[in-house]
């Protein structure tokens, strides 16, 4: 697979360039929106005003924003498995409430010194990740395919959802930590920061808004550096022509694998730090309805692009929590109408269409 330049270096052979130039050059590339000085101009103004946001508003909205961030890592992993690597998956949300639960067992049972909260939360995400990985061995390897993955994923998020919701007895503990069923879990430490003199504990506020401002940011930028090296190339091919790909002497069923256990870390990433954001953890975030919401921010914001994906995960949390306002059942009707929409109207998703358009507006091409 040929090497991706990007502007970010001169025409220097590839042999010659250092492994960190080779992997900046590819924040640039096919499979992602974006290039030049005015797209990164943009990006970097967006990012400054990100940060100078907390100086201008009040501390709800602070935290407010932060909760919104914290979702975009789980749209991200859904936005490679299903619109970079083709397979609709419904299984990020029990990715999602295993990683909550492992960060919530682990921090009631050991604390929050010594920055162990960090420790909980990449254990966390590498068991979301690991069991990722062995369901989608089982899928993948299996020959299943298309919509089946679906159906498949759905039933493992159901099946988590239902062994949780009967958990509230007093015999379902982990040490001090009781599971309390449709409860849910309560009682574990914010993520902390060690210090001298004490651990600073990021309770949803300035702290923690900057802290995955800095991790959103870090997980963006990774993903396009990923999705423009090979593996991505591989990813889009196989989502394209799955038979070609083979044929051309990719393992398809190992690059899916990994996309899948990719998308299911990130979706613990987001259930670990939704726990340590609220101190809480129940069944109902792995419902149904909760499976099928970042369905909803990744079709309209853009499959396949990671842009769109996290500028509309964004946008339409904003808009689902602004129409709560009138009631929960409205926002659910208006984000139903908006999917149909987008799927008759923008099938790319209306934040990349207007992206697209606007790039061939100012002479750009799309990719």
């Amino acid at each position: 697979m040929p090497e991706v330049s990007g502007s970010f270096l001169d025409d220097t052979p590839v042999e010659q360039r250092s492994r960190a130039a080779i992997w900046l050059s590819r924040l640039e590339g096919p499979q992602t929106m974006g290039r030049g000085p005015v797209f990164w101009a943009v990006v970097v103004l967006a990012v400054l005003g990100a940060a100078i946001y907390p100086q201008f508003t009040n501390p709800f909205a602070v935290g407010n924003t932060a909760y919104f961030m914290v979702w975009t890592f789980m749209a991200m992993g859904l936005g490679v498995v299903w619109g970079y690597t083709g397979a609709l998956s419904f299984g990020q949300t029990a990715f999602f409430g295993v990683a909550g639960y492992a960060y919530g067992i682990l921090t009631i049972n050991v604390g929050a010194a010594f920055g162990f909260t960090w420790v909980a939360l990449i254990i966390s995400v590498a068991l979301a990740g690991l069991i990722a990985l062995l369901i989608g061995y089982f899928m993948f390897y299996g020959r299943i395919r298309g919509v089946f993955i679906g159906i498949v994923t759905l039933s493992v998020t159901l099946v988590f959802e239902t062994f949780m919701a009967q958990t509230a007895g007093p015999q379902w503990r982990v040490g001090d930590a009781r599971l309390n069923g449709f409860n849910g879990m309560s009682g574990m430490p914010p993520l902390t920061i060690p210090w001298f003199g004490g651990d600073i504990l990021l309770y949803p506020g300035i702290g923690l808004y900057y802290t995955l401002l800095a991790m959103v940011v870090l997980c963006y930028l990774g993903l396009r550096m990923l999705l423009n090296a090979p593996f991505g190339n591989v990813l889009v091919a196989i989502r394209e022509n799955p038979e070609r790909a083979e044929m051309l002497g990719y393992d398809i069923r190992l690059y899916q694998m990994l996309a899948f256990g990719l998308g299911g870390a990130l979706a613990g990433l987001s259930g670990a730090l939704y726990t340590a954001w609220g101190q809480y953890i129940t069944p109902s975030s792995m419902g149904l309805t909760a499976a099928a919401l970042p369905i909803v921010w990744v079709a309209v914001g853009g499959r396949r692009d990671i842009t769109a994906t996290l500028l509309g995960t964004l946008a339409v949390l904003y808009a689902f929590q602004t129409l709560t306002i009138y009631g929960s059942q409205y926002a659910l009707i208006v984000m139903g109408a908006l999917l149909v929409f987008t799927v008759l109207v923008t099938p790319d998703g209306l934040i990349a269409t207007a992206m697209e358009r606007i790039g061939r507006l100012f002479g750009k091409t799309r990719r």
